[in-house]
């Protein structure tokens, strides 16, 4: 293992008493069930002019605001949108939000420059490589988490296990300080808030990327086996990261590889749970993990919605776009496309698999990260079939309840299970 971080500490907000994690939970929305007004929205047509968060009562999205929207829904639309990176590009989509947070990402990217950095990163990102940190790097994490309620018979699985579990991963990855771990959570989470205005998003965004400026020093000077390290040496073609990308990339970690695998492990447990058959059967039969893992995330995938920019005029379903209109793939509405998935609300672990959902997008920007995400959720499902016996919904408290429209998640999943 490389060196620790002991020298470098993250500055707080200037704000101490300000909470990026409520006003982002408030930006992505409190709608119960949005599905009902998507699948209204498709009877109408696969494609409307307006903005998805139109749809819905929302805290505006201030970056993306006076934009001229379009809204795409349907399986093979999404796909060919997303397909055609030419006419439906990212930087423009994305520099009024993800760049203002996160810098010079690989999101932000288009064509060969996107094409040149994401091969390095995906070098970086490889099934067997990610395999391997499923010991080394999540299994402890699950071991203390768990160690902390497995004797209670009695937890909330979000607030005492999948809120913290991929995020501690990331820290474990990055070798960083315990005591550092909450001021770094808490500025991943603010940095988003760029999005909506909110001045903290900017202020965290540059203290992250200080921070990762000095770790990116201190892991070349002595290098070693974690996610840092790899990614500061790593090649292609004798060509390495550059600064700005790979920090971008790092401010960007916690939010593409935390949350959307803390959004997906609820999922899946809440899908498990409030349907005791599907979860006896995994419980039963482990080889059934992966595919439970694939239902879930095309039953409430982690991101509901995401954009491209049309960089021509272009004709979509007998309906003009114009050049410069920004396009909102909703990824939720190919998920439960009715034409690809029968009965498509209902969560079903056994359902015919032969068309792939599209939970991380598809085509060239596919999630980097998806494989990690997987592991993760795996890791994170045995360990919860092992540990926790007798899993099942506590009958005394309310059942998990998923909201947003834009990042969806439940709030608590409270069980109960015999102690250890």
């Amino acid at each position: 293992m490389s060196v620790m971080t002991a020298p470098l500490k993250l500055e707080d907000l200037e704000d101490r008493s300000f909470d990026p994690f409520m006003v982002e939970k408030l930006s992505h929305g409190s709608t119960a069930d949005p599905y009902p007004t998507i699948h209204a929205a498709m009877a109408k047509g696969p494609v409307h002019k307006g903005a998805y968060r139109d749809l819905f009562d929302a805290v505006p999205d201030v970056q993306m605001a006076g934009l001229n929207h379009y809204v795409v829904l349907g399986y093979d639309l999404i796909q060919q949108v997303l397909l055609d990176p030419q006419t439906f590009t990212n930087r423009e989509a994305f520099e009024h939000n993800l760049g203002r947070s996160f810098g010079h990402t690989v999101t932000v990217m288009d064509g060969e420059e996107h094409a040149r950095f994401r091969r390095i990163f995906q070098r970086a990102f490889l099934p067997q490589v990610v395999a391997k940190w499923g010991e080394t790097v999540v299994d402890p994490v699950v071991d203390r988490l768990m160690g902390a309620f497995i004797q209670r018979g009695e937890a909330d699985l979000v607030a005492d296990f999948t809120h913290h579990y991929p995020f501690q991963v990331i820290y474990r990855q990055l070798e960083l300080e315990p005591e550092q771990a909450p001021i770094f959570h808490k500025l991943a989470i603010a940095q988003l808030l760029s999005s909506i205005g909110a001045p903290q998003g900017q202020e965290a965004s540059r203290k992250l990327g200080d921070f990762f400026a000095g770790l990116l020093t201190l892991r070349r000077a002595q290098p070693g086996s974690d996610l840092v390290s790899h990614l500061a040496t790593v090649e292609v073609d004798g060509e390495r990261l550059p600064d700005d990308v790979l920090i971008a990339f790092l401010r960007q970690l916690m939010n593409a590889g935390g949350d959307t695998t803390y959004r997906g492990t609820s999922v899946l447990l809440t899908g498990l749970l409030t349907h005791p058959d599907q979860l006896a059967a995994v419980a039963a039969d482990r080889s059934l993990i992966p595919q439970a893992i694939d239902e879930a995330l095309r039953w409430e995938g982690p991101v509901a919605s995401t954009w491209r920019h049309a960089a021509r005029d272009v004709t979509l379903a007998g309906v003009d776009i114009p050049q410069g209109a920004i396009v909102n793939v909703v990824l939720a509405s190919a998920n439960r496309d009715p034409a690809k998935f029968p009965d498509p609300d209902r969560f079903d672990i056994f359902r015919d698999r032969s068309v792939r959902p599209l939970p991380f997008a598809t085509g060239p920007h596919v999630c980097i990260g998806q494989h990690l995400a997987k592991v993760e959720m795996t890791r994170a499902l045995n360990a919860v079939l092992d540990r926790l016996p007798n899993l099942r919904l506590d009958p005394d408290k309310p059942a998990p309840d998923i909201v947003g429209h834009i990042l969806r998640v439940p709030e608590h999943i409270h069980v109960r299970f015999d102690p250890a």
